[in-house]
């Protein structure tokens, strides 16, 4: 049986499961009521969808794990929405330590799995 899953936080931060594009003016401003200048995004590399504006990034792997998502695929990033497109990915993340999966750090070591969350990033953010 499926459990509920409660997801508090902040009212300033604002997370949106993203399935679609959306505009990189939309997650500049997003980033300007956050942090300033990156939002916190978690990407699952299976369904190519991503969470962004959470404070944590385990606030949104909660949330894509509640709508079905699994923790194996779901990757912790940051975003720059300013920044040049070779800029605008930063693979860090404490989700990101795994070492049953070969991940020890929390960047997301394996060149393969940061190929398609650029990839995702580049189709998801116009």
């Amino acid at each position: 049986m499926p459990r509920e899953i409660e997801i508090c936080y902040d009212e300033s931060m604002e997370m949106k499961v993203i399935t679609s594009p959306i505009a990189k003016t939309e997650i500049e401003e997003i980033a300007g009521r956050q942090f300033g200048d990156f939002v916190k995004a978690v990407v699952d590399t299976e369904k190519k969808i991503m969470a962004i504006g959470g404070e944590l990034h385990a606030d949104m792997e909660a949330l894509l794990m509640a709508q079905g998502s699994e923790q194996k695929n779901l990757w912790g990033v940051n975003l720059y929405p300013a920044r040049p497109e070779n800029e605008l990915i930063e693979f860090n993340s404490m989700i990101n330590v795994r070492p049953s999966q070969g991940n020890r750090s929390r960047n997301v070591e394996d060149q393969d799995i940061r190929m398609n969350i650029k990839a995702i990033a580049d189709i998801l953010i116009r």
